[in-house]
């Protein structure tokens, strides 16, 4: 198994998410995880962006976990606040009853 190398912060908000869909690791697939350095004047931190993969059965409940009240949720990441969450556009049907969701997410170092 080849292993991502991502930062604490992609890492920690990866690990966060998996949990909220209240399920096995192996029912959720990471397709793309994208990180990208940002800044502003103040704070540091990136940009991430989660493609994930939930299979059929029950994907429409799971992703309903994943995504219900995310944009309010706290996340537990050390050293690393979520400043901005959110699902880009609406779960994507496969023909197999998968469904695929893309999340942005913005994390700043506390």
């Amino acid at each position: 198994m080849m292993r991502l190398a991502m930062s604490p912060a992609a890492a920690g908000l990866l690990r966060s998410l998996l949990r909220r869909g209240g399920v096995n690791r192996d029912r959720i697939l990471l397709t793309e995880f994208r990180s990208t350095d940002w800044q502003s004047l103040t704070f540091t931190g990136e940009q991430h962006k989660i493609r994930l993969r939930v299979p059929a059965p029950d994907a429409g409940a799971i992703v309903a976990r994943l995504v219900n009240g995310l944009e309010d949720s706290e996340f537990s990441i050390p050293g690393h606040v979520v400043a901005d969450i959110a699902l880009a556009g609406e779960p994507d049907q496969q023909p197999d009853g998968s469904l695929v969701l893309t999340i942005e997410a913005l994390t700043v170092e506390d």
